[in-house]
């Protein structure tokens, strides 16, 4: 799970972005910090650079196919 020390830092947002999954080596859609579905580990990822590819990481068969999702978005452009 992120962790963070200082909730300055962040604004919460209901933005559909953070609801979308992504399978692995498709374009990361927002930079930020990704977490698979499936097992919980997370990674950083760049805006339209692809994703790790499915043998990133190995899961069982409980955890299903590997699928990011984005849990913080870096915001390149702050007001």
């Amino acid at each position: 799970m992120a962790l963070y020390k200082h909730s300055s830092f962040f604004t919460h947002s209901t933005n559909s972005g953070f609801d979308t999954i992504s399978a692995p080596g498709t374009a990361t859609p927002y930079s930020g910090i990704y977490r698979c579905a499936g097992c919980g580990r997370e990674l950083v990822s760049e805006e339209s650079k692809p994703f790790p590819p499915q043998n990133h990481h190995q899961h069982t068969i409980a955890q299903g196919t590997i699928r990011w999702r984005l849990v913080a978005y870096a915001d390149h452009k702050p007001k």
